[in-house]
């Protein structure tokens, strides 16, 4: 079995896996969006740098350059922290998933 077989069954169970937790991430990413646009009114930041925040914050990176200064702000990012932090959690265990269904896929090939 090729590596582009192997390849193609893994995205295959991937946006299936995708799909069956696309609502949860969905909501979660509402939040995180919501949230960020927020923050953004709060602080008086322009659209590009709200969004730049929210999924730099959301992504647990964190870089500094834009720093909420009101204590609602800062709140809210605790809340967008941790819910990139559930975001980040659910694609990893949908990839661990579509990794598993991948190797039981290649594992009933190689007894065929």
């Amino acid at each position: 079995m090729g590596s582009k077989h192997i390849r193609r069954i893994f995205f295959i169970e991937f946006y299936r896996q995708l799909g069956v937790v696309w609502p949860i991430l969905s909501g979660i990413l509402c939040i995180m969006v919501g949230g960020g646009l927020l923050i953004g009114r709060i602080e008086g930041w322009r659209m590009i740098d709200t969004l730049y925040f929210t999924f730099v914050t959301g992504l647990t990176i964190g870089y500094g350059d834009l720093v909420p200064s009101h204590a609602t702000s800062r709140v809210l990012a605790i809340m967008i922290g941790l819910t990139g932090i559930v975001l980040t959690g659910l694609v990893a265990a949908v990839s661990v998933q579509a990794l598993r269904a991948t190797a039981d896929a290649t594992a009933d090939d190689r007894t065929e």
